[in-house]
């Protein structure tokens, strides 16, 4: 039987990374505007928010992780990790899509473009609905191989953006402007075909439900 605070520290865990989730949204969105030329010195609020970022990203890991091993998985922890987890990354990616990374010549420097964080808030408001319709209906709709890659894209690409932008914008054509770019749209292309497999496994299960009913 687990202890006491092996019963409570998953689903701390989760509400750490709600909490750390604000500190960083905070802290990008009370950042002077225009972004910053490039410099040899490094912005330490940007450091700052990519570590915010990490930690969040690591009690990402181990809320479930631990829950499952120590065999406490709540009610509460299946409802809110789910959701620390979209606030984080869609918090995250919202923020970068938005002015505090705008220049004075109205470049976004971090190369993630409002319709991007459109197309990935949409993934997520679409797997969570279709997860919420299945799961209501009695069938296991847990995260696919897919699912689980395309977060870890995520966490890895939204700290690498932040780091290359603390030595302020990249210039046009630059190594740090490449990477920047590259990854975000491999990002955008991942989050969209991590989709792909949880629609055709709702069109499967719910052709499933009508031929057995």
């Amino acid at each position: 039987m687990a202890a006491p605070w092996q019963t409570h520290l998953p689903n701390a865990l989760t509400m750490l990374r709600v909490v750390l989730t604000g500190a960083l949204i905070a802290l990008v969105a009370l950042r002077p505007a225009p972004f910053p030329v490039e410099s040899s010195e490094p912005d330490a609020g940007l450091l700052l928010a990519c570590a915010l970022f990490v930690i969040a990203a690591i009690t990402d890991a181990l809320d479930g992780f631990l829950a499952r091993r120590w065999r406490v998985v709540s009610r509460f922890g299946r409802i809110m990790d789910p959701f620390a987890d979209k606030v984080l990354v869609l918090g995250a990616f919202i923020m970068l899509a938005g002015p505090a990374f705008t220049t004075a010549d109205g470049t976004l420097v971090s190369g993630v473009e409002p319709w991007m964080a459109v197309v990935i808030l949409a993934r997520e408001l679409l797997v969570t609905s279709i997860r919420a319709i299945l799961e209501g209906d009695g069938i296991d709709f847990s995260a696919g191989w897919a699912g689980k890659a395309k977060m870890i894209l995520q966490a890895i690409v939204v700290p690498l953006i932040l780091v290359l932008l603390a030595w302020g914008a990249p210039e046009r054509g630059s190594a740090r402007a490449w990477v920047i770019n590259v990854s975000v749209w491999a990002t955008v292309a991942a989050t969209v075909l991590s989709g792909v497999p949880y629609v055709t496994r709702a069109i499967g299960a719910r052709r499933s439900l009508g031929d057995t009913a």
